[in-house]
């Protein structure tokens, strides 16, 4: 009895060095770790989301699929794509997927400053302000169909919002809403 509990015992903690260690390595790569927007974000975002058509839906930093899975269920005639590069936290999103059988949501485990948003409606995310950065010169130089941007936190840097909701919460976050086009940089 006492070793099949102490084996137990060495299985968790082995799981939980594995867990911490692949976010530690992933966040010191990727500059930022996997952090789930509150659910006062959430709820603003997706209130933003309701107005935004019925295009493709992209989530660029999907983490644990906390929000791009609401969305996947909120709108299952919309296709929706998430993209994670830290690995348990994608590995997290594509096993609840396969659970929940979202068939109109596709996860990718690849940088998302490489992919294609030439079918990409609408643009999720909560990042960091350097990745802000990027992302505006990707939306200024490439050709799209983005719409719209909703950013949980950091504001798209050398663009105007189109709205921003600040929300009631200890750090009085904000939520902003871009509407892109060319001609607004």
């Amino acid at each position: 009895m006492i070793i099949s509990e102490l084996l137990l015992l060495i299985s968790l903690v082995f799981i939980a060095l594995l867990i911490t260690s692949s976010i530690v390595y992933s966040t010191v790569n990727l500059g930022i770790s996997p952090m789930p927007s509150s659910n006062k974000a959430y709820f603003s975002m997706m209130q933003l989301v309701d107005k935004t058509g019925s295009g493709t839906i992209v989530d660029l930093g999907s983490g644990w699929g906390n929000f791009v899975i609401r969305i996947a269920k909120r709108y299952p005639q919309r296709q929706v794509v998430g993209y994670e590069l830290s690995f348990l936290p994608w590995l997290t999103s594509s096993c609840l997927k396969k659970i929940l059988g979202l068939k109109n949501l596709t996860l990718h485990r690849k940088n998302f400053y490489l992919a294609d948003f030439s079918k990409a409606s609408v643009l999720i995310c909560y990042l960091f302000p350097e990745a802000m950065e990027k992302i505006s010169h990707k939306l200024q130089v490439e050709k799209s169909n983005v719409s719209f941007l909703i950013s949980n936190n950091f504001a798209l840097p050398s663009w105007q919002a189109y709205r921003t909701i600040r929300l009631n919460d200890f750090y009085k976050s904000h939520v902003y809403l871009y509407k892109i086009s060319k001609a607004e940089t």
